[in-house]
């Protein structure tokens, strides 16, 4: 997996999020574990770091920049 950086653009149901990488693409990304334990909330403009999965277009939330 690979880490990038992007800003969330669309809060999606069933705690899915629409994020704009830096690179121009867009991805539908979920939050981690450690994140959701911990109540990080995720809003709308936040910048976030992603890692992707074998399929481009899908990802997870790791980090709240």
């Amino acid at each position: 997996m690979s880490a990038v950086v992007g800003v969330v653009t669309e809060t999606l149901p069933n705690a899915l999020y629409r994020v704009r990488l830096d690179e121009g693409s867009i991805v539908t990304a979920h939050i981690a574990g450690r994140i959701d334990r911990n109540f990080v909330r995720i809003l709308v403009g936040d910048r976030v770091r992603i890692e992707l999965s074998n399929n481009v277009t899908r990802g997870r939330i790791v980090e709240k920049l």
